[in-house]
């Protein structure tokens, strides 16, 4: 008896529907990549899809929250992405930023970077759709925020495609740099391999030091935290 194909989720276009027909014409997506990990920056990415195409969700079937998708589907779909965008752009807050003004804060630096970025488009936002979070320095401009809006809105949830798929590269090209960590393996992240070169090498530039347990590598170094600053 054959076995049923396993039907791919897609994230929905319900919210980016319902606000086109309230008149909103340019919908942004702002996701992140990057909050949880040790090292490496926080990105942010901010996408316009072309609402006005009704092969749109086909084009971009399985289209999902990114830690979802596998490393070959993410990269795929950000190609298209990229192809069929009115406007796509990254911004990043370094480890150094991070430690400096914190990591939501740090955040909601990258994605302002992201929509300046996406302004050398000529494309002017009339909402902004995001993943559980809020921009407050945007004004008056209309912000939808969303609980698993990865998972909920196809704007968001490729945004998040595009936040991932460049923190990955920026990871691998920090292992390059830094071998002794495993970068390119775990991204950052606080795995056991990652914990147990933090204990046995200590920090590098790329770790986020205001992070509990790199603060303890620096400790077992005999080094005091200090806020860095910086790009």
């Amino acid at each position: 008896m054959p076995v049923p194909t396993k039907r791919v989720g897609t994230a929905s276009l319900q919210h980016e529907r319902h606000y086109q027909r309230a008149g909103y014409r340019i919908i942004v997506g702002i996701d992140e990549a990057g909050r949880g990990p040790l090292a490496g920056p926080v990105a942010a990415a901010a996408v316009a899809l072309p609402l006005q195409r009704r092969d749109l969700g086909q084009l971009l079937r399985g289209a999902r929250d990114s830690k979802k998708m596998s490393p070959a589907q993410r990269e795929s779909t950000n190609t298209i992405i990229k192809q069929i965008a009115l406007a796509w752009a990254i911004g990043r807050s370094s480890a150094q930023e991070i430690d400096g003004c914190g990591i939501v804060a740090a955040t909601q630096l990258a994605m302002h970077r992201a929509l300046e970025s996406l302004g050398e488009f000529g494309i002017k936002a009339d909402c902004l759709f995001l993943d559980y979070m809020l921009l407050p320095k945007c004004g008056r401009l209309p912000q939808v925020s969303l609980v698993e809006g990865d998972q909920r809105s196809l704007s968001i949830a490729c945004a998040s495609i595009l936040a991932k798929v460049w923190r990955d590269e920026q990871m691998r090209r920090l292992d390059e740099c830094y071998p002794q960590y495993g970068f390119a393996q775990h991204k950052g992240y606080g795995t056991r391999a990652h914990l147990d070169a933090l204990r046995q090498h200590g920090p590098c530039p790329a770790h986020r030091q205001s992070f509990a347990p790199v603060r303890a590598a620096l400790r077992q170094k005999g080094v005091a935290f200090e806020a860095r600053a910086g790009a």
